[in-house]
């Protein structure tokens, strides 16, 4: 799942081998981010938003990246989006999208492609929707953006057609009101609708449940899962909620400091965690089985500052087990991404067999 080799070529130009080697039957992923970096030159430092960051996804799956605020989890979505583009944000990698580059491709090229291959579903639906406009107008905008041959009237069809498809009630009356004359949970599909108009192959969703109560939560997953077997679509499911990640994905993506430090299938990272930071994210969540007076065990301290990300294993500051390591690695070494099992990789000094321990003397009975 993971290419650990593409980490050895960090921030090279696309190698021009790729695209023969596709060609030569080399099988690759409909989504295959390589070594992804996103800088922000800024007055006080360069801000390491996304760096190194590999992964792959296929049509009909389901990747969630998770992790604290700030650990560059929107960043890489934008950056696959290519919304870094002629702004001071300093992006390198590859990101293959059914064979393409994108990192390489024309702005003409992107704009083709955004919206219309690719989709995403933003965080915020109030400001995403413009308030002047009526939801239908704005659909109609994102099909015939893509479709200049399709008429108004035949695109308006289509747009009462994706308000049906997500559960809105009377979509031919409700395609010709504004943002605000629909609730949180509406105004979210509205957004799943729009994302969906040209029937994209990849689909972004970044926390496409905040701020939503759990039944109505509980609607837009759904709804999504039956999107996603209807199309065969790609999801990146961003959010901070794992159990919205045990509940839609089949990969998991455990982010810290910009960088991947656990990556692997989803009962794995659930049920066998390798990572101490994943292990304070699961241990913190809480449970309905537990007993009332049982206190939650949120991770210790602070994310850290993108600019002055900790030397070594950006983790260490925050991490119980840093002083299980001998000698000083954790705060001078980068650990690199290990294979601990099929598909499943860590970034971390410890050594596999004292993970294995630890986590089943201290975290797992808390799980």
């Amino acid at each position: 799942m993971t290419d650990t080799s593409a980490h050895s070529t960090a921030g090279a130009a696309p190698s021009p081998a790729a695209p023969s080697a596709k060609a030569a039957g080399e099988k690759t992923a409909y989504l295959d981010v390589r070594d992804l970096k996103v800088h922000f030159p800024t007055d006080d430092g360069l801000v390491k938003a996304v760096d190194g960051l590999t992964f792959k996804l296929e049509r009909g799956k389901t990747i969630g990246i998770v992790g604290e605020s700030g650990s560059g989890k929107s960043v890489t979505s934008q950056g696959i989006l290519g919304l870094h583009r002629r702004t001071r944000a300093r992006a390198s990698g590859q990101i293959w999208l059914d064979g393409e580059d994108l990192m390489t491709v024309s702005d003409e090229r992107m704009r083709e492609l955004r919206g219309n291959k690719m989709a995403m579903i933003f965080q915020d639906p109030l400001s995403a929707l413009h308030p002047y406009y009526t939801i239908g107008s704005q659909i109609v905008e994102a099909i015939r953006v893509h479709h200049s041959d399709t008429s108004k009237s035949a695109a308006k069809a289509r747009a009462v057609d994706l308000l049906g498809l997500v559960g809105i009630p009377n979509p031919t009356r409700r395609v010709d009101q504004y943002p605000h004359e629909f609730s949180g949970g509406m105004r979210q599909r509205v957004m799943i609708a729009m994302a969906l108009a040209n029937d994209p192959s990849l689909l972004i969703a970044d926390e496409p449940t905040t701020a939503l109560d759990v039944t109505v939560q509980a609607q837009i997953l759904d709804l999504m899962r039956k999107l996603q077997q209807e199309f065969g679509s790609a999801i990146i499911m961003i959010t901070h909620d794992l159990g919205v990640v045990a509940e839609m994905a089949n990969d998991i993506l455990v982010m810290y400091g910009g960088k991947a430090v656990e990556y692997g299938p989803v009962n794995d990272v659930f049920y066998r965690p390798e990572h101490p930071y994943a292990w304070g994210l699961l241990s913190s969540m809480p449970r309905l089985d537990r007993v009332r007076s049982a206190r939650l065990n949120p991770v210790p301290g602070n994310p850290p500052s993108l600019i002055n990300i900790p030397p070594g294993c950006a983790f260490h500051p925050r991490c119980r087990y840093a002083a299980e390591v001998a000698g000083d690695a954790c705060r001078t070494q980068v650990p690199d991404l290990l294979g601990t099992g099929p598909d499943h990789v860590v970034r971390c000094h410890l050594a596999q067999s004292r993970r294995a321990e630890l986590f089943a003397a201290d975290v797992k009975p808390l799980l």
